[in-house]
């Protein structure tokens, strides 16, 4: 989720909602804390409130040390660190208030910008919980696969040679029976791989770079090919091993699917409240900026510039593609 990726925010808010907690405690009324969920147990009391084991939970999540809906042994080493550092919490944010800073301008434009953030969250978490549905995962899911080009896996041997007629020489010396292996040690120039037998080692179709993939198209397990142009010489090849790649499982790529949906959903709630939204933007932008306020037409004439070429707008990540 959005409010997981910021965990400076979390900070903020934790730190917030704790200084409107310890205001609350200068009255403590222990008998009428309630479990904020169904099965909650206390884990400690900071000057007569409560801090709830789903505190300590939430802020682990927060810190990233646990996943959203990963468990937490309360006898944990875990479980103790994090429940520490909320009672730090607690503990500074009720002195913060007993010294009147919450009622500081700067300390209450804090406040006010940290219970922004976390309505922001709650709205981000409650959109996007709504859309990451397991049907909305599998729809995109399937796309993906459908879009994905089949990718093999693949093991090349390598002999590079300086010049063509040498990379030619070398291949004669294999059709007339000589170890791939041993000509790769006794003549490929390439340090990196001539004392492994030229093993290029274990790579994907797709991530051969384009003489290679093209040279290897179609060619069978054992076949010999070349030579072939590289940058640094000629090749010869020799294909080792082949095989389909299996496509990624639902569960691997499903991080890249809930991010993709929840950019998605956040960039059209944005655009659809901006929309809505009175805005009034009050700077001007610098004078270099496509679009800012031009010269009155009395001003001397200069060279136009040339126009600023337009930005491409930004794509929404893609399943598999990127995260």
């Amino acid at each position: 989720m959005a409010s997981m990726a910021r965990l400076t925010a979390g900070k903020l808010i934790l730190a917030a909602l704790a200084a409107g907690l310890a205001l609350a405690a200068c009255n403590p009324a222990p008998s009428a804390q309630k479990p904020p969920e169904p099965g909650d147990k206390a884990a400690a009391r900071v000057n007569g409130q409560v801090v709830w084991v789903s505190d300590v939970k939430r802020e682990a999540v927060a810190e990233g040390l646990i996943g959203p809906g990963d468990p937490l042994d309360v006898s944990s080493d875990l479980f103790r660190q994090v429940l520490d550092e909320v009672i730090d919490t607690r503990v500074l944010a009720g002195e913060a208030a007993r010294r009147g800073l919450d009622r500081d301008p700067t300390g209450q434009r804090r406040l006010a910008a940290a219970r922004d953030r976390a309505l922001e969250d709650l709205l981000v978490d409650n959109v996007v919980g709504k859309a990451v549905t397991p049907g909305a995962e599998n729809g995109l899911y399937q796309e993906f696969l459908k879009n994905s080009a089949p990718t093999e896996a693949i093991r090349l041997r390598q002999i590079v040679l300086a010049t063509e007629p040498e990379a030619e020489q070398a291949k004669k010396l294999l059709a007339g029976g000589a170890a791939f292996e041993a000509v790769a040690m006794e003549r490929s120039k390439d340090e990196a791989t001539r004392f492994k037998g030229g093993d290029l080692g274990p790579m994907t179709t797709d991530t051969l770079p384009e003489p290679l993939a093209g040279a290897v198209k179609g060619a069978k397990v054992g076949q010999v090919l070349g030579p072939v142009k590289l940058d640094d010489g000629w090749a010869i090849l020799r294909v080792d091993d082949r095989r389909p790649e299996p496509p990624p499982t639902l569960d691997t790529v499903r991080p890249q699917i809930i991010r993709f949906i929840t950019y998605d959903q956040i960039k059209d709630l944005v655009l659809k409240l901006r929309s809505r939204a009175k805005i009034e933007t009050l700077v001007a932008p610098p004078p270099d900026v496509p679009g800012a306020p031009t010269e009155p037409a009395s001003a001397p004439p200069e060279s136009a510039p040339a126009p600023a070429p337009n930005a491409a707008q930004p794509a929404g990540p893609k399943p598999g593609v990127q995260p």
